[in-house]
């Protein structure tokens, strides 16, 4: 079977809601994103519709890029989001190097093991380095064992660096780094 890889149109929002709303439902979506799904269910359409405009085809901020199965059904996303130097990140973290921050990677459960994660991934850095992305990193929580295991196959090394996401959350986050080739 064979899957398209390829960025989100403005227009795919209803998808990507769908998508998104799947993920928060994940067995480890409390590890591996940062709102719930009953949060991701009440946000409005014009929310949907403003964050996969920001991330679409075309977009030079960020993109979202999914895999495609031949019926047209969506089994996989993830995105990259742009970090300039001299701003602050998600976490109010001042950011030092113009980089990419991978983002929302997720696999439909029955779509995991076959490769799908490799070649979105490949999809990304491609996207971030044609952006002259100085480095791409994510974050990961210290309890995803599945996530941190793939992100050290895929080049990704821990940077030391531990983010912070308040008192009362539960475990720490790890920045996990890949530079420039």
């Amino acid at each position: 079977m064979s899957y398209l890889i390829r960025s989100v149109r403005a227009d795919e929002w209803p998808a990507v809601k769908e998508l998104r709303l799947l993920a928060l439902r994940d067995p480890v979506a409390h590890l591996a994103f940062l709102e719930t799904y009953d949060e991701g269910l009440a946000r409005s359409d014009s929310y949907w519709k403003e964050r996969t405009t920001r991330a679409a085809e075309g977009a030079d901020d960020a993109q979202q890029i999914i895999a495609e199965g031949p019926d047209g059904e969506w089994v996989a996303t993830l995105t990259v989001l742009v970090e300039e130097a001299g701003t602050k990140d998600w976490a109010g973290s001042p950011v030092e190097r113009r980089q990419g921050h991978v983002v929302g990677v997720f696999v439909r459960p029955e779509y995991r093991g076959i490769g799908l994660t490799e070649v979105l991934f490949d999809a990304g850095l491609e996207w971030a380095w044609a952006r002259g992305l100085e480095r791409v990193r994510l974050i990961v929580h210290e309890d995803n064992g599945r996530a941190r295991t793939f992100y050290s196959r895929a080049g990704f090394m821990p940077s030391g660096v531990v983010v912070s996401l308040g008192d009362d959350a539960d475990g720490r986050e790890l920045e996990y780094v890949l530079e420039r080739p």
